[in-house]
Order: structure tokens, then C-alpha cells, then sequence
């Protein structure tokens, strides 16, 4: 008896183009395997938006902010890059690969 698939292939599929890589929300870099599921305004404060960002972007934002100031100014993608330090930041990871990452530590708030 012969397997079933869970799918009918077709070569046609091996054709398509890959769907381009989905920005990351705040540093607009193309998201890699690995990715976390960020809530702009922190689920402590109300927050229920999700937005994926890269692993070190969020590390930055956290080590940067407060939950709340983030609960303030957390949707405003524009004002967390206006920030000083975050500005540093996205010039710095602006040509790293999608999956990079160091560990990031928390600046003193």
C-alpha cells in the first residue's frame, strides 16, 4: 500500500519565488529565523498590539525603557528611534546579518 501525503506536490511549486522577508517593527531590517513577538506598549499597561522584532532589538528597547515609559510612548515607533541611544544603536546594527545577536545590558535608567 502506498503512502499517503499530507499534500499533492507539484513542480510548479518548486518555481515560485519566496515571499519576501517580513521588516522588523523597529529596525526595519529583514526579520531571520530567529524572532520575538514584541508588544509595543507592554501587556502590564494594556498593551495587546504584537509586532515582531528581531531578538537584540528588543533587548535595546527593554535596557532603554521602562514598561512605563514604553506604555507612553510605546506605538510611537518614530519617538523610540528619535531616542539617542536607540539612534547609536540602529546605525550600529544597520548592516548586521538578520540573525545576529549579542547580549545586551541594561543601561542605567
Amino acid at each position: 500500500m502506498a503512502r499517503k501525503r499530507p499534500w499533492d506536490y507539484t513542480e510548479e511549486e518548486d518555481n515560485e519565488a519566496p515571499a519576501p522577508a517580513k521588516p522588523c517593527w523597529f529596525c526595519q531590517r529583514p526579520l531571520g529565523e530567529n524572532v520575538d513577538a514584541y508588544h509595543p506598549v507592554p501587556k502590564s499597561k494594556g498593551g495587546r498590539a504584537v509586532v515582531s522584532v528581531h531578538p537584540i532589538c528588543n533587548q535595546t528597547i527593554h535596557a532603554n525603557f521602562t514598561n512605563a515609559q514604553l506604555a507612553r510612548i510605546g506605538e510611537d515607533v518614530e519617538a523610540l528611534r528619535a531616542h539617542e541611544a536607540m539612534a547609536k544603536f540602529l546605525t550600529w546594527v544597520e548592516g548586521k546579518d538578520p540573525d545576529f545577536f549579542v547580549p545586551t545590558t541594561k543601561k542605567g535608567r
